[in-house]
């Protein structure tokens, strides 16, 4: 199969037949690039399966146009999830509903409820308004790997898996939305991400995020390995751990390379002398840059060493793909 990078201008009318058709296609949102097709063709979302090597107890999400397709894909909406639809989209965030009868169980993994989420990505809402179905999606990257925020990140990844990727240049939010489970007792966040629980909270009064074991995944990225580099990825307790680790990586004669933001190695001695890939300024920034620099680092470096961002705000979002990506090693 050839896949080929088009605008949307140029591959619009291909990608609608595409998903008429039941077949798969990679286009872009603010968060990262998707790999799409009709989440009411159960058929065509085996399609996504296939391509990522992804487990099908992993469910998807279901990306829509305009806020009215939500209740044809769920039922028994809250006044609570209203609120959050009202408040956060389109925009990145995933709300966990009670699924209606029209969204096949291959979205769901067999699951009652299912993922909604409104893009606002110009390219995104075109698209999947053109196509006039929901369109099934997780990112575009083959499964445990790196996501892809670029066009070019994909064709790395999945040339020759998929037909067609729509160009949307660089992912403005830069990791995955936010999901929360509106289902719940009690307001769920089950993966975070830009929209953070500080954030809900002002919406909700109370939200939680969820902590305890995994035995049925409600959302994606809760279950299994994901984000990974193709090389060995740590965690430093601090910069100096960091130049330590960089430092016993060098002596073992593996490229090693630290990635953090603009000051993480501010006052290190001979800070020109070890690679470093520079996130930016801010947590938003970082979180922006992160895929990025560990796709640009798997290419170079045998080592990736990255800075621990904390446990609040969009330091926590960072952190729960940073710690899926290497496996939870620290040093």
């Amino acid at each position: 199969m050839q896949t080929e990078i088009k605008t949307l201008q140029q591959g619009l009318d291909e990608a609608v037949s595409l998903i008429k058709n039941g077949e798969v296609v990679v286009f872009p949102t603010e968060t990262v690039y998707g790999l799409g097709a009709n989440a009411l063709d159960s058929n065509a979302v085996r399609k996504i399966f296939e391509a990522k090597g992804r487990p099908s107890d992993n469910p998807l999400i279901a990306h829509i146009a305009d806020i009215s397709w939500i209740d044809r894909l769920a039922k028994d909406v809250s006044e609570e999830a209203r609120a959050v639809i009202k408040e956060f989209m389109p925009g990145p965030i995933t709300v966990i509903l009670k699924k209606s009868d029209d969204v096949p169980d291959e979205v769901t993994a067999c699951l009652d409820t299912v993922g909604v989420r409104f893009p606002k990505h110009k390219v995104a809402r075109e698209f999947i308004k053109a196509c006039g179905v929901p369109i099934a999606a997780p990112s575009a990257n083959t499964s445990t790997k790196i996501s892809p925020t670029t066009a070019e990140h994909v064709l790395e990844d999945m040339r020759g898996k998929v037909p067609l990727i729509l160009q949307g240049g660089a992912c403005e939010v830069g990791i995955e939305s936010t999901i929360i489970d509106m289902t719940a007792d009690v307001p769920t966040i089950l993966r975070p991400g830009a929209i953070t629980q500080e954030m809900l909270a002002q919406v909700l009064g109370k939200v939680k995020t969820f902590d305890g074991k995994i035995v049925v995944a409600k959302a994606p990225g809760m279950k299994y390995r994901h984000y990974a580099p193709s090389c060995e990825m740590v965690v430093a307790k601090s910069a100096e751990s960091a130049v330590e680790e960089y430092r016993r990586q060098y002596k073992n004669k593996v490229g090693a390379v630290v990635i953090g933001k603009s000051n993480y190695l501010d006052g290190i001695e001979d800070v020109l002398r070890i690679n470093f890939i520079d996130l930016g300024d801010s947590d938003a920034e970082a979180m922006r840059n992160i895929y990025a620099a560990m796709h640009k680092a798997q290419e170079r470096y045998g080592c990736i060493i990255c800075q621990d961002f904390g446990e609040r705000g969009l330091g926590a979002s960072i952190m729960n793909r940073i710690n899926k990506a290497s496996g939870g090693k620290r040093v």
